[in-house]
């Protein structure tokens, strides 16, 4: 039996993997939050195969003591924002021989999980930071297509929002705080500034229609140009659904860029709430594009183009996918080699949108001379 503590497992992602995980025979969840008895509530309501507890526990504060009195063999971090974290949460695992996963989407967070690499090994586990969209799913989705190209030079990619999506302030709070912040991506083979949501652009997908982007700072920006050393350009967007939301969040921007205020992230609370009121004009479709683009083995110039849409709000299972599966693997006895690395070359594309199968979303991929569509992931 494997015992799994989730912190912040009854938020929205949380809540999404433990009841994944709450049918597996070999696992035995810990529901853990700061409210005792909402953990408590929810883990009652799971009807795992294995009964679920719940604990009361606080990040900030003792969650060293919290973990050393729970003596998980895995701890899954959930709780955001990471962008203002630092590694505590997997050291206190690391210090009691558990496995770690979090689901961090912040670009230094992940970039330097790394440094606790010797620790992990010394311990004898395995610490994976990123077992989300970015950067698992999103190298997964390279990976799987780089080699149909002699040379590939440029990804473009992002995450369509649907407005229905069950929005919790962490995950406001980590895409505000660098609203407007200047940070690096990579274009004509170099290091270039772009600010948070900024860059306003449209992209048309298939069902959706046209939705509305502006970039973002995540781990993909840090590692990938080392990944993928012949990438001459990179760069990740994200858009609400609905467009006056989206241009509402573009001006900010820019007060956020000229200094006017510091930070919308210690508005996130009130920002959250008044996205709210935009429900209404929404739906529950939400999607996923990537443009790769470089060089055929023909010597032509050659492009592939990837959409994933998801319907009834099934789009935040994706994020929680690469977390559920090395999970799984953990439980079920399958060895992850030691030590502390970002979310890569774990899981493939395959296995990944294998999983997503039974839900409301479709990923289609053309290029020049192919088609692939999943679920049914026959090339035509």
């Amino acid at each position: 039996m494997t015992r799994v503590l989730i912190i912040g497992g009854y938020g929205n992602f949380g809540s999404y993997i433990a009841r994944a995980l709450s049918t597996d025979q070999n696992i035995e969840l810990v529901i853990g939050g700061r409210s005792k008895a909402k953990a408590d509530a929810f883990a009652s309501e799971l009807r795992a195969i294995n009964p679920a507890t719940g604990c009361g526990l606080d990040i900030d504060s003792d969650i060293a003591e919290r973990i050393a009195d729970i003596r998980p063999d895995l701890v899954i971090h959930t709780t955001g924002p990471f962008q203002t974290q630092d590694h505590r949460v997997a050291r206190a695992a690391i210090a009691v021989g558990a496995h770690y996963l979090d689901l961090a989407d912040a670009r230094h967070f992940v970039a330097t999980i790394g440094e606790l690499d010797a620790r992990a090994k010394a311990a004898g586990v395995a610490v994976v930071a990123g077992a989300s969209s970015v950067p698992c799913l999103t190298a997964a989705f390279i990976d799987r297509y780089r080699p149909r190209f002699a040379r590939l030079e440029s990804a473009v990619y992002g995450i369509a929002a649907a407005q229905a999506t069950n929005r919790g302030l962490g995950t406001a709070a980590a895409i505000l705080s660098y609203v407007g912040k200047p940070f690096t991506i990579l274009r004509g083979g170099q290091p270039a500034c772009a600010y948070g949501w900024q860059g306003l652009h449209a992209v048309r997908y298939p069902e959706l229609g046209l939705r509305l982007f502006g970039d973002c700072d995540i781990p993909d920006l840090e590692l990938f140009p080392a990944r993928y050393p012949e990438l001459q350009g990179l760069r990740f967007v994200a858009g609400h659904e609905v467009k006056l939301l989206h241009l509402g969040t573009w001006l900010l921007s820019w007060a956020v860029r000229l200094r006017l205020i510091h930070s919308l992230a210690s508005h996130a609370e009130r920002l959250l709430k008044l996205s709210f009121l935009f429900d209404r004009l929404g739906s529950d479709k939400s999607g996923f594009h990537m443009f790769l683009d470089g060089l055929g083995h023909d010597g032509r110039k050659t492009s592939i183009r990837i959409f994933m849409v998801a319907g009834q709000v099934h789009g935040p299972n994706i994020p929680c996918i690469p977390a559920i599966l090395l999970a799984r693997r953990i439980a079920a006895g399958e060895k992850i080699a030691p030590g502390a690395r970002p979310c890569l070359d774990l899981l493939n594309l395959d296995q990944l949108l294998s999983a997503v199968a039974h839900f409301d979303i479709q990923t289609t991929a053309l290029g020049p001379s192919f088609v692939e569509h999943w679920p049914s992931n026959r090339p035509t």
